[in-house]
């Protein structure tokens, strides 16, 4: 039972690391310091709110304080995913499946092949009409290290397996 706990504490540690190309970690990072940037101005808009009256009836007040709240849970998220975030040139064109790779699979049972980004939701933030997919994913998870042509099953939230053969993967060229 022990040997299954570190294994697992070893898979969710290694997972953790999100990768960033240089251009996907510099936007994050200005959009970062503009919120913070930001602070004095949602501070100045909620005190101008209240100074209105009623803080009960004064919808002002109540949509800075959101705004605020939203604010500061983006720029907590900012600051954790870059503190962590691994930068660095696109994955090795092995044909591998891994983090920053598009990947071609096609599902058991299906006559036609699937393309996604394997990536974070911030590193996919504008890859248009990509499809982009979590390592952290049960799919992801399950491609993680395949090699081409090598097939993996993982399961769906109903319960079954589904099986699925990566077919290529590149790295994303941005």
């Amino acid at each position: 039972m022990s040997g299954r706990y570190d294994e697992e504490m070893v898979a969710v540690s290694d997972t953790q690391v999100t990768w960033l190309t240089q251009e996907a970690y510099d936007r994050l990072k200005h959009e970062l310091d503009e919120l913070i940037e930001n602070r004095p101005v949602i501070a100045a808009k909620i005190n101008d709110s209240r100074e209105e009256g009623d803080l009960k009836e004064n919808g002002g007040y109540h949509a800075a304080r959101e705004e605020q709240g939203q604010q500061e849970a983006r720029i907590r998220h900012l600051q954790e995913l870059l503190r962590s975030a691994k930068v660095g040139e696109a994955p090795a064109n092995d044909g591998v499946a891994g983090p920053g790779k598009v990947l071609t699979v096609r599902y058991e049972g299906d006559d036609e092949d699937e393309k996604f980004l394997l990536a974070t939701r911030e590193e996919g933030a504008s890859e248009g009409d990509l499809d982009v997919y979590s390592p952290e994913s049960p799919l992801g998870k399950a491609l993680l290290g395949a090699k081409e042509g090598e097939s993996r099953e993982y399961e769906l939230p109903n319960g079954s397996t589904q099986k699925v053969t990566l077919i290529k993967a590149v790295p994303y060229a941005g």
